[in-house]
């Protein structure tokens, strides 16, 4: 199926108190919410790794969540590498382990 929207892939690592606070399950609701495939996993250094690809607002939106996170969460900082679209996922996954 083709869409003439344009599609975006966004690699982000969040960082600040975003481990203990329900971040990577609530990123997963919001990107289903959304309709946003990728995934999101913990990082050794207590930060937050995702990728999200899907139409370039809604990735975008789920982006702009990410500089808030979920009510416990304190976010000092968000890096974004926007990516081309390579259609390589076909849902949210959050992924365990480091």
């Amino acid at each position: 199926m083709t869409s003439n929207r344009e599609q975006l892939r966004a690699h982000v690592t969040v960082r600040g108190l975003v481990q203990g606070v329900w971040f990577r399950a609530s990123t997963k609701d919001e990107a289903d919410r959304l309709g946003v495939t990728g995934w999101v996993r913990n990082l050794p250094d207590g930060s937050v790794d995702a990728v999200f690809e899907g139409e370039k607002k809604k990735v975008e939106e789920i982006v702009g969540w990410c500089h808030r996170g979920p009510s416990g969460a304190k976010v000092n900082n968000v890096e974004i590498v926007w990516e081309p679209y390579r259609g390589e996922f076909g849902h949210f996954d959050i992924r365990y382990g480091r």
